[in-house]
């Protein structure tokens, strides 16, 4: 999307031209700070259009990372494809945590600042003209930073110009002692270059890969002399374009070749961890949790940021907020990792304070966005930009007053634009009642007065200008931009996993010996040697000690239902009957298979139609780019359903990877042909999440959505069972009461099955057998073997979603003994949903609860998050009303309430499995 034809607009706006000549008089000295009090929604139009006109580089700062990240992509959206919209990382690990940066991190952080180097090194003149290296300069950059990427020290700046060098062809290096520089500057030695960071030689020939480059380049020497420098693409190796020179800076934000005095300092102060890293002089995981420690007078992104440049502020009051917020969480965190033993010996610390950030960003005489200013009180709020905007209406999805409001727009010859994800859909209605309109995804020239025009895209909110009326998603869908996330490394698994749910007095199956009653963990001494046992309670009080190292011989007891199952007796042919029995059972049900997909290979099924011209738009509705997993299951998916065999194919993909938009679109698919669609789910609140989703992405469509679950009423399941019948609903959600006798449909014609090995065998046939020809999707995250060998073997087709999707939130796993500090530090990583579990009872905590428990930090956590747990669950014992239970469901499935924490205790909850999809619901709403 390319709106940077409507920033002339701008301009004719007095307060506008005002501020801009006000700028330009004060280029050479700090002006005093300007508050301008506009509302979020032209935040982000102001601040592109500065950038342009006045052609200088631009810093805005924001107090949140989702606020920066959104901003970054509005910007570049305002700005064009040529525009240099950076952003300005912010570092994984909470302060004092001793962990890695992250390759991403390290490259975006190191890219902005070997920007702004050449920047300032340029020159106010010429630094837009040409490179060192004869190249065409690209526009100035424009910078978004969160304050958590602000308030973090980096490497100074004079020591980073200092360490950046630049080659040129036909200079005389000295090979071992560059070779050696590289290394002190953070680059790692490897055969073959693929990743930013890295360097290779052989004989006359070195790789290397500047993090800010877009592609690594080779150097060939003929003798000490460089005679060839050419980038290449790292995952073919062939060259791409001849250079004359290329700039090396450092790899990462501590010099490495500084840590050898620190390891002998902290060798002395008794410090043991990642010593012998340090004296090597060479880069290792975690080299910025040293750099406090290498440079007592730390760098900031202010510091690197050139002084004629343009410094804007969000919002300061709130950026004051967060950075004070962020300095209490750090200053804690710094006392739990010092109390602990995880610090080294006054560790200095690796922030800015608020004090600091201020002092340096008032001598910039920053510009301020948004806010009322009260920060400012002597500021010049003289400037009232903000009156010339006003906001837009709102239509609440509402199509004919939003069509006769743009009606009355253009017959009074004003010019509007409508920048939604339903842009085809919109402009077809618009052509019934006037002249048709193509959607476009650019405008590069002013619109003409009285134009119409709809543009295929996201922004978070509109506004209206005398010379521009701007609608977006939330103006007349009710709809925000999705914003971007964050993505984490992951984190091993413990082999203790596999009985560390087990608690005394639960229900267990032994392979051979078969139902008994943990009875704990106990030492006993055999032969002399002492070792730990699981101990097993059977009939009769006989008992059974299984060595850990046996653990997987034993697993938790699922029965059909709550009832306490009969123990076995040890030795007793009981238990080889009951397998039998089940491998009878099981050869019966294989058989019943093997009949029904026979039936369903030798039965002609439904050939859906092509897309539709409708399947277009709503695919172009997707806010997010789609993986080539994503897209190729996708293509699978519509290629079984355009064929006259019934489909039966298994989506195989982590959370958060893209299966629900597969099944969205094979179920409109599907409707787009007159057929109904079933979709199958474990719990009620996965059914409420995907009822959200499909109704919202459907909205502009005449499809009937509905659900079928504890949720409706028994009039309300009455209601949608006689139109299911009639078949005056498309798509139907729910869960096990899908699977009731009274569920009838019109004409089924898709079955979508999620989390497929949460259902029993014969419950998933059962719809199956309702119509051997229905065509079947099944998604799952971990196949059960019997669906693994049957995909693997070819009976099913299976497509796998292996890509994550870019800044997808990964699930981390942390396992351990249970402690306030983990618990508290993880709430603290903004932006993830965490679990602790302890027994089979959970506890649901959100942000604003822990802020209520901050004052005894989480000790009595238990106690202070009982009472949601009663809501949500709805046990027995709960005296919250049902329907405030189904408002709170709804409202988290929707993404209004905010889910930080699942922590253990020992209550037991009536359907856990809720709480388990609580975490999935959260992550697709990120």
């Amino acid at each position: 999307m390319n709106l940077s034809g409507l920033l002339p607009l701008l301009h004719q706006v007095p307060t506008y031209r005002q501020l801009l000549q006000g700028r330009k008089h004060t280029a050479q000295s700090a002006p005093p700070p300007l508050v301008l009090r506009l509302p979020r929604g032209p935040r982000a139009f102001v601040a592109a259009a500065l950038q342009r006109d006045l052609k200088w580089p631009v810093l805005l700062i924001t107090a949140r990372v989702e606020q920066a990240q959104a901003l970054a992509s509005e910007l570049a959206a305002w700005l064009g494809a040529e525009a240099a919209v950076a952003r300005f990382a912010e570092p994984v690990p909470l302060p004092y945590e001793r962990a890695p940066w992250g390759e991403a991190t390290r490259r975006q952080r190191l890219t902005v600042l070997a920007q702004l180097v050449e920047l300032g090194g340029a020159g106010t003149d010429d630094r837009r003209q040409t490179t060192d290296h004869g190249q065409p300069r690209s526009a100035p950059p424009l910078v978004v930073a969160s304050a958590r990427a602000l308030m973090q020290k980096t490497l100074p700046r004079e020591r980073f110009i200092a360490e950046t060098h630049t080659l040129r062809l036909g200079q005389v290096i000295p090979l071992e002692r560059t070779l050696a520089d590289w290394v002190g500057l953070g680059y790692e030695a490897v055969t073959i270059v693929e990743a930013p960071g890295q360097f290779s030689h052989r004989g006359g020939i070195l790789d290397i890969y500047p993090p800010p480059s877009p592609f690594p380049v080779r150097i060939e020497l003929f003798g000490d002399e460089i005679e060839s420098l050419r980038a290449f693409d790292p995952a073919t190796q062939r060259s791409r374009q001849a250079l004359e020179a290329v700039t090396i800076p450092p790899a990462r934000e501590a010099i490495a070749r500084d840590t050898p005095p620190l390891a002998q300092r902290l060798a002395q102060a008794g410090w043991r961890e990642d010593l012998e890293a340090l004296a090597t002089g060479a880069a290792f995981p975690t080299l910025e949790f040293y750099l406090p420690y290498l440079y007592e007078q730390a760098g900031s992104l202010l510091d690197y940021f050139p002084s004629e440049g343009l410094v804007i502020v969000d919002d300061w009051a709130e950026l004051a907020d967060v950075v004070h917020e962020l300095s209490e969480q750090a200053d804690q965190l710094a006392s739990e990792h010092d109390a602990a033993g995880d610090l080294p010996p006054d560790y200095p610390s690796p922030l800015f304070t608020w004090e600091e950030i201020a002092r340096c960003l008032e001598a910039r005489g920053p510009l301020i966005l948004g806010g009322d200013g009260a920060a400012w009180p002597e500021a010049d709020h003289g400037l009232q930009l903000r009156d010339a905007f006003a906001p837009g209406p709102r239509f609440g999805g509402q199509i004919k007053p939003l069509l006769d409001y743009l009606g009355q727009l253009r017959a009074a010859k004003k010019r509007t634009v409508v920048v939604t994800r339903q842009a085809e859909r919109l402009a077809e209605l618009w052509a019934e009642r006037d002249a048709p309109l193509l959607p476009m995804e650019k405008i590069t020239e002013v619109p003409p007065r009285g134009s119409l025009i709809f543009v295929q895209g996201a922004l978070s909110e509109g506004f209206a200008l005398p010379t521009l009326h701007l609608l977006t998603d939330a103006e007349l869908f009710g709809w925000s931009r999705p914003e971007p996330r964050r993505r984490r490394p992951t984190r091993a698994i413990a082999p203790e996993s596999l009985f560390a749910d087990l608690r005394p007095g639960d229900f267990v199956v032994h392979l051979e010996h078969g139902i008994g009653r943990f009875a704990g963990l106990v030492k006993r001494v055999v032969d002399g040697t002492e070792r730990e046992y699981l101990q097993v309670i059977y009939a009769n009080n006989d008992t059974l000690y299984v060595p850990v190292h046996q653990a997987d011989r034993l697993s938790r007891y699922i029965g059909a239902d709550d009832r306490p199952p009969t123990l076995h007796r040890l030795g007793g042919a009981e238990w080889a009957q009951v397998k039998r029995r089940a491998q009878q059972a099981a050869e019966e049900v294989a058989q019943e298979l093997l009949d029904l997909y026979a039936a369903r290979e030798a039965t002609p099924g439904f050939a859906f139609s092509p897309d539709h011209p409708w399947q277009h738009e709503l695919e172009a509705a997707f806010p997010y780019v789609e993986t080539e997993d994503q897209m190729r299951a996708i293509q699978e998916v519509k290629r079984d359903m355009e064929k006259p065999r019934p489909m039966d194919r298994l989506i195989c993909g982590d959370v958060g990877y893209g299966k629900t938009e597969v099944a969205l679109r094979a179920a409109f698919k599907a409707v787009m042909d007159n057929k109904q669609v079933a979709i199958l789910v474990p719990t009620t609140v996965l059914a409420q999440q995907h009822f959200n989703t499909f109704q919202e992405r459907l909205k502009p469509f005449p499809i009937v959505v509905e659900m079928l679950s504890r949720f409706r009423s028994r009039a309300e399941q009455a209601d949608i069972l006689e139109r299911l019948k009639q078949g005056q609903i498309d798509i139907v959600i729910g869960t096990h009461r899908l699977l009731q006798k009274d569920v009838v449909f019109k004409d089924l014609g898709l079955l979508i099955i999620d989390e497929e090995q949460r259902f029993g065998v014969v419950h998933k046939e059962r719809l199956k057998r309702m119509r051997t020809e229905v065509d079947v999707l099944t998604m799952t995250a971990t196949p059960i073997p019997r669906t693994l060998y049957m995909s693997l073997t070819g009976v099913r087709d299976v497509s796998l979603i292996e890509t994550a999707p870019e800044e997808r939130l990964p699930v981390v796993t942390y396992v351990g003994e249970y402690s306030d500090k983990l618990v508290r530090q993880a709430i603290l990583r903004d932006g993830e949903t965490t679990i602790v579990e302890e027994g089979m009872g959970k506890y649901v905590l959100t942000r604003t609860m822990f802020e209520e428990a901050r004052g005894w930090l989480l000790l009595d956590a238990t106690i202070a998050i009982a009472s949601p747990v009663h809501i949500i669950q709805g046990r027995d014992d709960a005296t919250v009303p049902w329907r405030h239970q189904v408002e709170l469901i709804e409202r988290l499935t929707a993404g209004n309430v905010h889910l930080d924490l699942i922590v253990g205790g020992d209550h037991r909850l009536a359907s856990a499995d809720n709480l388990r999809h609580l975490v999935e619901v959260v992550a697709r709403n990120r």
